[in-house]
């Protein structure tokens, strides 16, 4: 199948695109309608149905919508499994948009995120997942490597299992699934849940996933490409830069002392180590 190109219009209706299995659904915001019938069309044949709204402002308005409760919305929607959003908008530039869905209250709030983008600047990509994207994929893509992504940021943000630490921390069984302890730092990776001394921590989907994957890991000097590859399951083209955000945001969410930190240490020439002992 061809590279999906990236063109322009502007439309001012929701554009849906439904298919008969609705398990799970992704909403799209994306304002080149044809782009977004070909992606629903692909994405639909493999089980996916695709919701689209083609600017930022009817995106974030479905978004809300599927967070009333049934009954209480006349066109509530249940809520998407994952929101595709494009970073040149109409009518809302896709970083913002970005933001203001983090700044939605509970589960809406966590909602994962793939941003394309057709700008070739890494660093819209590094604000982006700064803000709380999960993932990004430029354009113009390869519909195949969209679909592989999307099924990666699902596995990660649905898994509340994986392999067992095999350094460091202890481990409880929670329902059957680990648990992660390191001192006051509580990972309840069955309810994808950070604490610290009971007092929850906020992180975006991707970042709990790093956080996990070095806390498995504990002791070990890790590159920044192993960790993109233990988070993402397969080696991709690792910007450094990227993950030196991530590790910004998560130490600011659990160190006492983000610019003296405890728990997360900077390796030097080499990448990070999540320390064993820490309090």
């Amino acid at each position: 199948m061809p590279l999906l190109p990236r063109t322009h219009t502007g439309l001012s209706h929701l554009d849906v695109f439904r298919f008969h299995t609705m398990t799970p659904s992704l909403l799209m915001i994306e304002d080149d309608v044809r782009l977004a019938r070909m992606v629903a069309e692909y994405l639909g044949q493999s089980g996916y149905a695709v919701s689209h709204a083609p600017d930022a402002t009817q995106g974030l308005a479905a978004l809300r919508g599927a967070g009333e409760q049934p009954g209480t919305a006349p066109h509530a929607q249940a809520m998407p499994a994952l929101v595709i959003l494009d970073l040149m908008l109409p009518d809302m530039d896709g970083l913002e948009v970005c933001r203001r869905i983090r700044a939605l209250p509970g589960a809406l709030g966590r909602v994962p995120l793939l941003m394309l983008t057709a700008k070739g600047d890494p660093m819209d990509r590094i604000i982006g997942l700064e803000m709380g994207a999960d993932d990004y994929l430029p354009k113009p893509f390869e519909p195949r490597e969209l679909l592989a992504r999307i099924r990666a940021v699902l596995r990660r943000h649905g898994e509340g299992s994986g392999p067992s630490p095999s350094v460091g921390g202890s481990v409880a069984g929670t329902g059957g699934q680990p648990r992660l302890r390191f001192g006051a730092l509580d990972i309840d990776r069955d309810a994808r849940i950070v604490t610290i001394g009971g007092q929850a921590c906020d992180l975006t989907s991707y970042q709990f996933d790093l956080l996990v994957a070095m806390a498995e890991r504990a002791g070990r000097v890790l590159t920044r490409d192993q960790i993109m590859e233990a988070v993402r399951g397969r080696e991709l083209e690792a910007f450094d830069r990227s993950i030196d955000v991530h590790m910004g945001r998560i130490r600011a969410a659990i160190e006492s002392d983000p610019k003296h930190p405890r728990r997360i240490l900077t390796v030097r020439g080499v990448g990070y180590v999540f320390a064993k002992q820490q309090d």
